[in-house]
């Protein structure tokens, strides 16, 4: 049993790694797709829009697909559509082609991130101890991973398909091959039947707290990869050069935030670790908002990346302790939330930086990171019969790979 859960955990954690490069390859050639298709200006934000949009429909629509299909199953689906659709944004030839493989990138990311998760959160009710930060370091190792091979077919001028293809050719049979050792994982039934609740509005009236830390948190990240560069060069007058750095910094901190985080939940408990993670963030974002140049701006974004990594992957598994026997479900609806905030998070603080000022505008993420301490309760083990308020392991078919071990 312990080899399947090793296995399992591994395999899991390629799928993260893979998606955080597939979806940095993306965003980090925006330029360069948008050049290829003739994109304007005008039309660009409708296309960015529609991605988290369509992901929103693809994690609600994975929310009733597990109650008949195992996630393992919709993860070992969607994550060849999401690079299959990547390499069809990079070998089509017209805005039909493009919108086509962005609306399939979209409803397959939606899904995959939603079971992506669910696995997650089962395997660490299984180890009985957190692991969640360690699949959302990979994700971020991936992605710097990602953004790394961006520039390298950016600098040396590669077409977009030629940048793609190695990179899909490597990373899709690697997850088809260790999707084989994905583990679904069960609850006895007392524990399923305490953790359903009596309704949809009653659970997600007891979710809504971390819908809304989830929505903070990628009000958060969204800022940082939207505006780091512009704000270092325009309002920090730094070089061109010097404002690409931030982001790359924030992509480092937040992949050793994360490998670091299982340890102090462990030892500290969740809800201590967001607390300080919130208060590191709001940090961070106040010293963005007063450096008096870019060296200190700088600072802020490192603690930015040290603040926020810790928020994302403790509201999913927060989110599982809730609902022990609705979990799933739990995490499809809150992955939505996932995709608000990306939604907001741009276009609020462009709106208030051109209406005010843009270190005025940092001070709003700020604001709503520190909401984060007063729903921070949410996060606490709940007290049952089978742990005294401790991950527990599953007792029923935690050992059973998807491949039927």
């Amino acid at each position: 049993m312990t080899d399947v859960l090793r296995r399992g955990r591994a395999s899991l954690a390629f799928s993260f790694f893979a998606q955080g490069a597939t979806f940095a390859l993306l965003v980090t050639r925006i330029p360069a797709i948008q050049d290829r298709y003739g994109v304007s200006d005008g039309l660009l934000p409708a296309f960015l829009a529609a991605v988290p949009i369509l992901a929103g429909v693809g994690s609600v629509t994975t929310e009733q697909l597990v109650k008949r299909i195992r996630p393992s199953t919709l993860l070992r689906c969607a994550q060849p559509v999401v690079l299959l659709a990547l390499l069809g944004v990079g070998a089509g030839d017209s805005m039909v082609e493009l919108g086509i493989a962005l609306a399939a990138f979209g409803l397959a990311v939606g899904a995959l991130d939603a079971s992506m998760n669910m696995l997650g959160v089962s395997l660490q009710r299984a180890y009985g101890r957190s692991i969640m930060l360690s699949f959302h370091a990979v994700f971020s190792l991936g992605g710097i991973v990602g953004a790394s091979l961006a520039w390298v077919g950016a600098h040396w001028h590669l077409t977009l398909w030629v940048s793609y293809l190695p990179v899909v050719a490597v990373l899709l049979p690697a997850t088809l091959i260790g999707s084989r050792w994905y583990v679904d994982g069960g609850l006895p039934a007392e524990a399923a039947a305490e953790g359903t609740g009596e309704g949809g509005t009653v659970v997600f009236k007891l979710l809504l707290p971390l819908c809304l830390v989830m929505t903070f948190a990628y009000i958060g990240d969204s800022t940082v990869s939207n505006w780091s560069a512009k704000y270092l060069k325009d309002t920090l007058g730094s070089s061109e050069q010097l404002s690409t750095v931030p982001y790359n910094v924030y992509m480092v901190t937040t992949l050793l935030g994360r490998s670091l985080g299982d340890s102090g939940v462990r030892r500290l408990g969740a809800v201590t670790v967001v607390r300080l993670g919130a208060l590191v963030a709001a940090l961070g974002f106040a010293v963005v908002a007063l450096a008096p140049g870019a060296w200190v701006g700088m600072l802020g974004f490192t603690l930015l990346g040290l603040g926020l990594c810790v928020l994302v992957p403790q509201t999913f598994a927060a989110a599982g302790r809730l609902f022990p026997g609705a979990s799933d479900s739990a995490i499809a609806r809150l992955n939505v939330f996932n995709y608000v905030g990306f939604l907001i998070g741009s276009p609020l603080v462009g709106a208030l930086g051109d209406a005010w000022s843009y270190r005025g505008a940092m001070l709003v993420p700020m604001a709503l990171v520190l909401v984060t301490l007063f729903y921070a309760r949410s996060f606490a083990p709940q007290p049952d019969r089978y742990g005294g308020g401790h991950e527990r392991p599953r007792t029923a078919d935690v050992g059973r790979g998807s491949n039927g071990l």
